[in-house]
């Protein structure tokens, strides 16, 4: 298995090589039937099912990002390389992120490992005899290694892929406050508070006077540009957390990396420009079953290579390879 990863001459730098996919990739087109799965807690998460619907197929569960979805660009990507091994795979909106909001004041976050724990039952129960997997992008990263090292050697799943993971979020949001990081965080600031105004309106319409009421405790939604502000303001009280320094430390991977029993890779670039470069774990804070692969360059979630003419996805190449590699023994 090749690990690796040239990038592309003529996206300089990691932040060309994080705005490709979402600004100038050409969609991958691909096939998908969506499942609503009807949550405990009255909530529900929307499914996109790729691939093939044998019995014993190897099944990948993809989680995107912050502000992402299904349709994120390298989701699609993900689920084709899957599609085209012959593995099913099955894309997770959180909760609110599939085009239609969720039905209460809470919503997702960094640390909802609770809400991975509920769609990992369901699939196991769905695909009994499916070698089940996952892989999680950014946010989506966090919170499965966050429940690797919560559940150890109880969990259904036979591997995970992390990337470009937020291993600590106190320090991920000081970094996102400087230089031209500050641009992505003005973008998720203003998609983070117009989902939560979203919800306002949809509780309004709908008269859910109690729901409404727990979103206007929060207080004006103006005047927040950074993290530690929306994650104090909103995160931490919509979730039960007493601060954002409480929520950072009670959802941040790093703290659960020892634990993990399950075989898991971890891809990430120095140059992530979310991430610090002494954010990354050490080896000796890794458990025995995680293999951590540092390239110098890709950005965050880019490790994009080839020609202008053909660019090239080497996370498309590389994780299933791995997880490939994992079936097979």
């Amino acid at each position: 298995m090749s690990m690796i990863f040239r990038p592309a001459w003529w996206l300089p730098g990691p932040h060309l090589q994080t705005l490709w996919n979402p600004l100038l990739r050409k969609p991958p087109q691909l096939s998908r039937e969506r499942e609503r799965l009807w949550l405990e807690d009255g909530d529900f998460l929307d499914l996109d099912w790729c691939g093939r619907h044998e019995a014993t197929a190897p099944l990948v569960l993809v989680l995107h990002g912050l502000t992402g979805s299904s349709s994120s660009l390298y989701v699609l990507g993900l689920q084709q390389a899957l599609a085209a091994r012959g593995w099913a795979s099955v894309a997770l909106n959180w909760r609110g992120c599939s085009g239609e909001p969720n039905l209460l004041a809470r919503g997702y976050h960094s640390g909802a490992s609770e809400d991975l724990a509920e769609v990992l039952s369901h699939l196991h129960a769905q695909r009994p005899m499916a070698p089940l997997y996952a892989v999680g992008y950014s946010l989506g990263g966090n919170v499965l290694l966050k429940y690797l090292g919560e559940t150890g050697a109880d969990n259904p799943l036979h591997g995970a892929v992390a990337v470009s993971v937020p291993f600590r979020l106190d320090q991920c949001a000081d970094r996102l406050g400087q230089g031209f990081s500050r641009i992505y965080q003005a973008h998720f600031m203003n998609e983070m508070v117009a989902y939560v105004k979203t919800k306002q309106r949809l509780f309004a319409h709908k008269g859910m006077a109690d729901r409404l009421a727990a979103l206007e405790q929060l207080g004006p939604l103006d005047g927040m540009r950074t993290f530690w502000d929306f994650d104090g303001r909103v995160t931490a009280p919509l979730h039960g957390f007493s601060d954002a320094q409480d929520y950072y430390r009670r959802a941040s991977s790093h703290y659960f990396l020892g634990r993990i029993q399950t075989p898991s890779l971890i891809i990430q670039a120095a140059d992530d420009p979310f991430v610090f470069r002494h954010s990354q774990p050490q080896a000796q804070q890794l458990s025995a079953c995680t293999q951590f692969e540092l390239h110098a360059h890709g950005g965050h979630v880019g490790f994009v290579d080839g020609s202008p003419r053909r660019p090239g996805y080497y996370l498309e190449r590389r994780i299933p390879q791995w997880l490939s590699a994992r079936a097979s023994g």
